[in-house]
């Protein structure tokens, strides 16, 4: 088993990973949208 440390570091970086993609992802969204617009 992992010990505790390497799960306090993993949980950590999940956490971060989903809070950047939570903050990330409208605006790729939007932009893409944007382009699909100009294009069509």
């Amino acid at each position: 088993m992992a010990s505790a440390n390497d799960m306090d570091a993993a949980n950590r970086t999940y956490a971060n990973f989903l809070s950047l993609i939570k903050y990330s992802l409208p605006p790729i969204l939007l932009l893409t949208a944007f382009v699909v617009w100009l294009i069509a």
